[in-house]
């Protein structure tokens, strides 16, 4: 991933704060772009749900010739850049990355048939 990615993950995250923040992982990696959403959990504070509209748009987009839908983002405000139970629980096992800002790190899940499973990252500048 770009270290421009991460730092827009991190200042989501931190403008986001106390509530979670949630978004769309667009383009193909390394080089995937953030695109944040509205988060329209009934507790945002301890739970995202991406703004379905959004989410919509990003699947048509794609199949029109848009950008990729490589995955979602979310962060942690209280807790570390791992996946909760919850979050685990909602896993679709689509093949998606998961970015989870949390604790002041970034770290990478892969949504597959197991669950979601820790990416190694390698950091680029671009």
């Amino acid at each position: 991933m770009t270290s421009s990615l991460i730092e827009e993950l991190r200042r989501l995250a931190a403008q986001s704060a106390p509530e979670e923040c949630c978004g769309l992982l667009l383009g193909d990696e390394p080089l995937a772009v953030a695109q944040s959403c509205a988060n329209v959990s009934d507790e945002p504070r301890r739970r995202f749900e991406i703004d379905p509209v959004a989410l919509i748009a990003a699947h048509k987009a794609e199949r029109a010739g848009g950008p990729r839908l490589a995955g979602y983002f979310h962060s942690h405000p209280e807790g570390p850049a791992e996946p909760s139970f919850t979050d685990r629980a909602l896993a679709s096992g689509d093949g998606r990355v998961w970015a989870i800002v949390g604790a002041g790190e970034v770290r990478f899940w892969r949504d597959g048939a197991g669950g979601l499973e820790l990416l190694s990252t390698v950091v680029t500048d671009g």
